[in-house]
């Protein structure tokens, strides 16, 4: 499952599209079962400061993010460990959703970046759906080899699940 929310309003964002973009992407990459992935459309000053805060960085980036790589809790009930309480039985590990982590784009640095790219905006936030999705599955890119590789499954996706417009 893919949960998707337009927190910005300076830039239209094809929510739907978007959403099943990142939902082929995770069946492509073998995801199966019960798993969610959350993806926000955020303005510049939500994507500046947690590009700082968690990163490092300075200034807004188009996209970021965070996987989720904490082991699952042994026992209690999804997502705070709590108790199953005691009207239901003991969660088994098949049934709790694998949490994969959030990515966030920045609607309106995707626009500037698809002009200097030379691609539609539409493109351009399909790439950083498909970009951040796959970090979020443990892909990076710090390295040549990485980033060769990354780049190149990314464009198999692009061209299996995305119509360019």
């Amino acid at each position: 499952m893919v949960f998707a929310a337009d927190e910005q309003g300076a830039v239209g964002v094809e929510l739907a599209a978007l959403t099943t973009l990142a939902e082929g992407v995770l069946r492509e990459e073998g995801v199966r079962g019960a798993s969610e992935l959350a993806l926000y459309f955020v303005d510049e000053p939500t994507i500046a400061d947690l590009n700082e805060r968690f990163l490092g960085g300075t200034g807004p980036t188009d996209v970021l993010a965070f996987p989720i790589d904490d082991d699952m809790p042994e026992a209690g009930r999804s997502p705070d460990a709590g108790s199953a309480g005691p009207d239901r039985p003991p969660l088994e590990p098949s049934e709790v959703p694998l949490l994969l982590g959030d990515v966030l784009i920045c609607p309106v640095v995707a626009e500037r970046n698809a002009a200097e790219h030379q691609r539609t905006l539409r493109d351009e936030l399909a790439l950083l759906v498909v970009h951040g999705t796959l970090h979020v599955l443990g892909m990076d890119h710090a390295e040549e080899e990485e980033t060769k590789v990354m780049q190149a499954r990314e464009q198999e996706l692009l061209a299996l699940l995305h119509q360019p417009g």
